[in-house]
């Protein structure tokens, strides 16, 4: 079975056509500067090449599916014949509150679910509908499935997901952690079992999906029980663009003096703080990294050393939230490709007899990530390198799904 898998955002819509008999992709591409105003931009990329690239005005969604299926049954581009070659597709949804703690073939009941759950997820809930919607309508009678960012995470104890303010907030508002990245850590850490030739459920581990957007979660014995992110992805260390934790009252007190409202700062919050807001430079890690230790930039070093210390402590506080840990895993835009923050990461462990190999460590190639044990000889724990890859696991479970209808 062929699987599409969607991504819709607010202006943008991602895209893969996996060929299930063998987990190859046969294209993926991008939908940009949807209902923006003048002209939008497509493409498609075969085996890493652009075969397809149009720009054009994109209204909506439902025009930019058009484009999508139109470039994948190119007749000298494309690669499929016909639609019907496409048996299901899988859309990534951010946001399933609390009552999805699985992925599900989407009927009436589970849109239903998703708009009910567009305050927890206000930027990304009502453009994944968006996708949904557009691709119903273009491809009426293909089954579709939603795959939750926070489904994962549902597994967390009370005492982990519970925010210690009045108990009523979570039963009239279900203000609790949620967490994110859930099918990321999911696919990571059962895969990471696996190349332990151990079972999920046989091992205590800590994944740590680092890139623009960075979670760790701590999972032991294949359920996911603590997540850094909460009841939005802001929660957690520091991010490209995003604060990460720090003392609510900084929220009132840059308001009060600034005169600005909650929802201005929590756009700055957002989109203007972490490594950027901190560097005053970039959120690019590659750009913090070199202004750091090839131009010696000291606010760049202040983002790094931040940064490094606060995935540590988060480390540091899963293995004891979870009284040792047999693995920890690095994966991400970030964690798969900056050797030098590994490096410093595991350094800082070093007390808890946890050590990586800095040689194997130094010789892996940034863009060229693989599965890699990169544990050093006597140490207590693994440290492990596994290349995250959410369109498989969306579709993984697409093609478990629709095959029972």
């Amino acid at each position: 079975m062929k699987i599409l898998i969607v991504n819709a955002g607010s202006s943008s819509l991602k895209y893969q056509l996996i060929d299930m008999a063998d987990e190859s992709t046969l294209a993926k591409g991008l939908v940009e500067r949807i209902g923006m105003g003048g002209d939008g931009h497509a493409n498609m990329k075969v085996d890493d090449q652009v075969v397809c690239d149009v720009v054009e005005p994109i209204p909506d969604h439902v025009k930019a599916c058009h484009l999508m299926l139109g470039f994948l049954t190119d007749p000298e581009k494309g690669v499929v014949k016909d639609m019907k070659e496409i048996g299901a597709v899988g859309h990534r949804v951010l946001h399933g509150g609390s009552k999805f703690t699985e992925s599900v073939v989407i009927d009436d009941t589970v849109l239903d679910a998703i708009a009910e759950n567009i305050p927890l997820g206000p930027l990304h809930n009502p453009a994944n509908l968006m996708g949904i919607k557009a691709c119903q309508e273009v491809m009426p009678g293909t089954p579709m499935v939603a795959v939750f960012d926070t489904a994962f995470h549902q597994t967390m104890p009370p005492k982990a997901y519970m925010y210690g303010v009045p108990y009523e907030y979570y039963e009239r508002l279900h203000v609790r952690r949620y967490g994110f990245h859930g099918t990321s850590h999911r696919f990571v850490s059962r895969h990471a079992a696996e190349f332990m030739g151990k079972k999920p459920e046989e091992v205590k581990m800590i994944t740590c999906h680092l890139g623009n957007g960075s979670s760790l979660a701590a999972v032991a014995y294949g359920k996911c029980v603590d997540t850094s992110m909460g009841i939005t992805p802001l929660e957690g260390m520091i991010m490209g663009t995003r604060s990460g934790v720090m003392d609510p009252a900084v929220i009132q007190y840059i308001c009060n003096n600034d005169h600005i409202s909650v929802d201005e700062m929590l756009n700055i919050c957002n989109k203007k703080s972490g490594l950027l807001g901190i560097s005053g430079l970039s959120n690019d890690m590659r750009d913090i990294e070199k202004a750091t230790f090839v131009d010696n930039n000291p606010r760049a070093r202040l983002a790094w050393d931040m940064l490094i210390y606060e995935i540590t402590k988060y480390i540091g506080s899963y293995i004891a939230g979870m009284n040792g840990t047999d693995a920890i895993v690095f994966t991400g835009g970030i964690g798969e490709n900056t050797n030098r923050l590994r490096e410093q990461v595991i350094d800082g462990l070093s007390w808890m007899g946890i050590a990586i190999d800095h040689e194997k460590n130094a010789a892996m190639r940034p863009g060229h990530a693989e599965d890699t044990d990169l544990t050093a000889e006597g140490s207590r724990v693994k440290i492990l390198v596994i290349p995250t890859n959410e369109e498989i696991a969306i579709a993984r479970d697409t093609l478990e799904l629709v095959t029972k209808l």
